[in-house]
């Protein structure tokens, strides 16, 4: 599609050149895009099966052995999940298939850790607070503290950062067992 483009572009610039009217060039290549789409869907069929995405991904990837895992892995996560590609240190191919949710980015604060030895935080059942502002002032969250505190539950916040006061005072009221809470 890119290389099509380019060469559409190419001659249309190069009949602009010579003195052709853009606004015809322009409509030609609407009139031949809608063509060119439609021929395109004639010829497509959707792709239903294990096999098919096998052979698809065999061929994009020019390797039947990277094909078949490809179709493994959207099988297991199913038409919702995520499928992330990384690089290897190893020389092995391999799948991992991660239930739940990965983030980027861990903690905020060592002293968030559940778990010291592995160095996780592993919370069960907790409350959930997303958003896309920094929070520097613990003010704006105190209710939100309270509550959690009332409810003697977990809770994992994720927000674009925590930065000032805020980040401290959560830290200390972790420590001190006040609440339990992982910032990320």
């Amino acid at each position: 599609a890119t290389v099509l483009t380019q060469a559409m572009c190419y001659a249309g610039m190069k009949n602009v050149t010579s003195g052709a009217n853009p606004v015809g060039i322009r409509r030609g290549i609407d009139k031949a895009t809608e063509v060119a789409v439609e021929a395109l869907k004639k010829m497509s069929h959707d792709v239903k099966t294990k096999d098919d995405i096998e052979q698809i991904a065999s061929i994009s990837a020019a390797n039947p052995e990277v094909g078949k895992l490809i179709a493994d892995a959207m099988e297991k996560v199913g038409h919702d999940g995520v499928i992330t590609i990384e690089d290897s240190r190893g020389v092995d191919t391999s799948v991992d298939v991660v239930e739940g949710m990965s983030f980027d980015r861990g903690y905020m604060s060592q002293y968030m850790v559940t778990d010291n030895d592995k160095m996780e935080a592993d919370l069960d059942n907790p409350y959930i607070l997303i958003t896309d502002k920094k929070i520097s002032n613990i003010q704006d969250i105190l209710p939100l503290l309270q509550s959690v505190v009332q409810e003697g539950r977990a809770l994992l916040i994720i927000a674009d950062d925590i930065t000032g006061e805020a980040l401290p005072t959560l830290v200390l009221n972790k420590i001190r067992g006040t609440f339990n809470v992982v910032a990320v």
